[in-house]
C-alpha cells in the first residue's frame, strides 16, 4: 500500500530536521490530529523520550516556525502545524498503521451485505457510509454509471410533446429520462415502440440494443411506421445520457458537526458543506485520485476545493473484473483527521470494493 502526495513536488527538503527536531515536532502534530488544540514547550519538555528543558523546546519550535511547519495561533504560547507542516508529516514522517483482523472482517461483511442487493449503487452507499463511521468525516464515492443489463422499457406520455422513458435493470434499479415526441404521434406508437424494444432488451446493455437496432434498421422500418421507428431510435437515444456520467455519493455529513471547538469551525464546516454541494468540484477532485494505484491524500488549500474550509480528503480508487479504474472511495474532514488510521481504512474498502466488482474473489 502506498500514500501519495496530491502534488508532484516534495517536502521532505523543507528543513533539515534533526532526531530533536522531528519529536519535538511529532509531538505538536499529534496533539494536534488527537485534540485540534495548540501544544506548548512545557507539555512537550514532559512528553519527549530524552531530557530537554522547556527553554530549549522553545529555541526548536522557533526554528520550525521559521521553517514555515507551525504557527501560534492567535497569543497562544503552544504551537499548531501549518498545512505544509501536515504535508511534510504525511510525506515523510508518518508510520501507517495496519487494520485488525477485526476491523478487516468488519468492513468486509458490511460492504457484502449491501452488494447482496446485487445493486452497485447500494454496495457504493454502504461503503461511503462504513467511511463515515469509521472515521467520524464525511464518506464519499465517485463512480461512472454503469451500463446496466435491462428488464423492461416504456413510454409513458405526460403532454402531447413529451413522454418520460422508464427502464428498468435486471439488478432492480429504474431510470426516467425525458424524451420529446414527435409531432402528431398517436398514442399507439408508444405502445408498439414500447413492444418492439423489449422483445429485445432482456439482459441487454443500452449499447449492445443500440447496436441490434442499428443492424436490424431495415427490418424495424417494415414492421413500424415512420413516426413509431423514430420514437424508438430517440427513445434508446435519450435513455442512453452521455457516456461517462459521474455520480457522487455523500455519507455521514453530520459527523462533522460532532467536534466544533469554536464559532471559526462552525463557519468552517458550513463552508464545507457548501463545497459537497458543488458536486461538480468534489467529482473533480476526487477523480484525480484516479491517477495512481496508491491512496493519494489532498490537504487544506493544496486544492481549490478545500481552500476555504481548510479540509482534507484521503481517497484511493477502485477496479472493475477489467481492471479498469471505475470509482474512488474516499473520506473527507477536517485537516486533523487521524491520517495513519485512515489511509489503511480507504485503501482496504476500495480493495474489498474492487473485488466485489471482479465477481466477488
Amino acid at each position: 500500500m502506498s500514500a501519495h502526495t496530491s502534488r508532484p513536488e516534495t517536502t521532505s527538503g523543507l528543513v533539515e530536521t534533526d532526531q530533536r527536531s522531528r519529536e519535538i515536532f511529532r509531538q505538536i502534530v499529534d496533539g494536534y490530529l488527537t485534540t485540534g488544540e495548540p501544544v506548548g514547550s512545557r507539555n512537550i519538555a514532559r512528553l519527549l523520550p530524552m531530557a530537554l528543558s522547556p527553554a530549549t523546546v522553545r529555541n526548536v519550535m522557533t526554528d520550525l516556525e521559521h521553517a514555515g511547519l507551525i504557527y501560534a495561533p492567535h497569543t497562544s504560547a503552544g504551537r499548531l502545524p501549518t498545512e505544509r507542516g501536515l504535508r511534510f508529516f504525511v510525506d515523510a514522517m508518518m508510520e501507517v498503521g495496519n487494520l485488525t483482523s477485526e476491523e478487516r472482517a468488519r468492513i468486509e461483511a458490511q460492504i457484502r451485505a449491501g452488494a447482496g442487493h446485487r445493486n452497485l449503487d447500494q454496495t457504493l452507499t454502504e461503503a461511503s457510509a462504513l467511511l463515515s463511521g469509521l472515521s467520524r468525516g464525511a464518506g464519499v464515492v465517485v463512480t461512472t454509471k454503469a451500463d446496466p443489463r435491462l428488464k423492461h422499457i416504456e413510454f409513458v406520455r405526460l403532454d402531447p410533446a413529451r413522454a418520460l422513458v422508464v427502464l428498468v435493470a435486471e439488478d432492480g434499479t429504474v431510470e426516467n429520462r425525458l424524451l420529446a415526441l414527435p409531432p402528431g404521434l398517436p398514442a399507439s406508437a408508444l405502445t408498439e415502440a414500447a413492444n418492439f424494444l423489449n422483445a429485445r432488451i432482456l439482459g441487454k446493455t443500452l449499447g449492445e440494443l443500440r447496436g441490434e437496432i442499428a443492424a436490424q434498421r431495415a427490418r424495424m422500418e417494415s414492421e413500424l411506421d415512420a413516426l413509431t421507428a423514430r420514437l424508438v431510435e430517440s427513445g434508446i437515444a435519450t435513455a442512453s445520457g452521455p457516456s461517462g456520467d459521474r455520480h457522487l455519493i455523500v455519507r455521514g455529513q453530520a459527523n462533522l458537526l460532532d467536534d466544533l471547538r469554536a464559532q471559526e469551525d462552525l463557519e468552517r464546516i458550513r463552508m464545507l458543506f457548501g463545497d459537497l454541494e458543488t458536486q461538480t468540484d468534489v467529482i473533480d477532485l476526487l477523480s484525480r485520485a484516479e491517477d495512481g494505484d496508491g491512496v493519494r491524500i489532498f490537504i487544506g488549500s493544496e486544492n481549490k476545493l478545500f481552500s476555504m474550509s481548510g479540509s482534507s480528503m484521503v481517497a484511493a480508487p477502485f477496479r472493475d473484473a477489467d481492471q479498469r479504474i471505475v470509482g474512488v472511495v474516499g473520506i473527507i474532514g477536517p485537516t486533523r483527521l487521524n491520517y495513519a488510521r485512515i489511509v489503511p481504512m480507504v485503501d482496504y474498502t476500495a480493495k474489498v470494493v474492487g473485488r466485489l466488482l471482479d465477481g466477488g474473489r
